[in-house]
């Protein structure tokens, strides 16, 4: 099966190529043709599926051949998701898809300030990926309307439940027009889920996938616990030690590809970079000398990267965790290939224990950690393991007052400090992953 014979049409076609993209994945070969019929969807689709093409890409192709030009402040085509991080994603990823396509997509969420995404909405935008919260701000100050909505796409609907959505998603079904076609994607079929599309689905059609989740056998796979702040002294000390030839490196932005570029450049050696603000030309060309091996390492984003294929590249490392664990499967699958030998190296500070989570949550399986000696982190990276829980260490106890100080001490209420209750025990599971925003509610994300 291939993406022409899914009925998908020829600029997508092309976009598809170039993204390297060749073969659609189980949740794309029976969405694909469902959403192109006019059916309503619920997909038991986690992280991992291709899921974000599998409604985009027929979306796309439905505003592109159907229904009038968008008007000021109207949309066509509304995708809702639960955190800023995968707006930004799933907005790339139909961006990128639309690529030959005359229609105007956006992104909007809480956090920025909403003057500029009102301005960007007077002319009307086909594609908005929007999280709950912002979306209702927008809607109540007259910024968006949605009397051309053709089609509403609900990603990551449990997780919208989990963060406290339940609200603003009945507030936003209530302003939308009836007739329309409602696709939603969850990761499980939960009561709530199931109820949830009761309100908002007609007739839906139901599909529910396993995640392209394992990588290859042939990938050997560990963490290197470090400080954020040492990540570009220790990958030196590993260039040189470990005598590395040819390294694909992802890094999560483009300023950190430019920044490890500059310093690997600034001491001989032989690299080179690519992100979404170089130019084609410029990309390929970097491309082309590092599959030549004529560059060391390449350091690249995720989105540049696309298209990539060498059969007997020998590591990837990945200075920076990726957002979307998907990704993670993605950058190592470029190792190991054709029966070779691979090895995958994750560089993790403190900071990415939930994004390290995820991964292992994905691929099932606790990575492997290793200590590299004199640079064991001062901000220790907390234990996880592949159900998703991160154990993090107590922190130290303060030293008790001198003795006769009296007085009483703040524990959320003013008590006597001889009335203080023994502790809780210090080891504690905190909280499953992935969660980018904490708390019981978040109404503007």
């Amino acid at each position: 099966m291939t993406f022409a014979t899914l009925g998908l049409i020829e600029p997508l076609l092309r976009a598809l190529e170039a993204l390297g993209y060749k073969t659609p994945t189980p949740v794309q070969a029976q969405a694909i043709p469902a959403v192109l019929a006019g059916r309503d969807l619920m997909a038991a689709a986690q992280t991992g599926t291709g899921k974000t093409g599998g409604f985009a890409l027929p979306l796309l192709q439905l505003l592109t051949m159907e229904g009038p030009k968008v008007s000021s402040n109207s949309i066509r085509a509304l995708v809702l998701v639960p955190t800023r991080e995968l707006a930004e994603q799933v907005h790339e990823n139909i961006r990128q898809y639309a690529e030959h396509l005359p229609l105007s997509t956006y992104a909007v969420y809480g956090g920025v300030s909403i003057n500029p995404q009102m301005m960007k909405l007077r002319k009307g935008v086909d594609v908005l990926v929007a999280t709950p919260g912002r979306l209702l701000d927008l809607y109540r100050q007259n910024a968006i309307k949605f009397n051309q909505l053709q089609t509403l796409i609900l990603d990551e609907a449990d997780r919208m439940l989990d963060l406290g959505f339940s609200e603003e998603l009945r507030d936003i079904y209530r302003a939308l027009p009836k007739k329309r076609q409602t696709l939603l994607f969850s990761a499980t079929f939960s009561d709530a889920i199931r109820l949830l599309a009761e309100q908002m689905l007609d007739n839906p059609l139901s599909i529910e996938v396993s995640p392209r989740n394992v990588a290859a056998s042939s990938v050997k796979q560990w963490v290197i616990p470090v400080d954020k702040k040492r990540k570009s002294e220790l990958f030196l000390h590993l260039l040189r030690t470990q005598r590395w030839k040819q390294v694909l490196v992802f890094a999560k932005t483009r300023n950190g590809v430019d920044e490890l570029v500059g310093k690997l450049q600034g001491l001989g050696i032989n690299a080179d970079g690519i992100h979404g603000d170089k130019p084609q030309a410029t990309r390929q060309r970097a491309l082309d000398r590092f599959k030549a091996s004529e560059v060391q390492i390449l350091v690249a984003t995720d989105v540049a990267a696309r298209g990539l294929d060498i059969d007997d590249l020998p590591l990837v490392v990945n200075f920076d965790l990726p957002i979307v664990a998907e990704d993670y499967i993605h950058r190592i699958g470029r190792t190991g290939r054709a029966g070779q030998k691979g090895e995958a190296i994750s560089l993790v500070c403190a900071d990415e224990v939930n994004m390290l989570s995820a991964i292992e949550v994905l691929t099932r399986q606790t990575l492997t950690r290793h200590e590299e000696p004199d640079f064991e982190p001062e901000h220790r990276v907390p234990q996880t393991d592949a159900t998703g829980q991160v154990v993090k260490k107590p922190k130290k106890p303060k030293k008790p007052k001198a003795a006769g100080g009296g007085g009483k001490r703040n524990l959320g209420k003013w008590v006597d400090s001889g009335d203080v209750a023994p502790a809780e025990p210090s080891v504690k599971p905190v909280r499953k992953v992935p969660v980018f925003n904490t708390g019981p509610r978040k109404r503007k994300p």
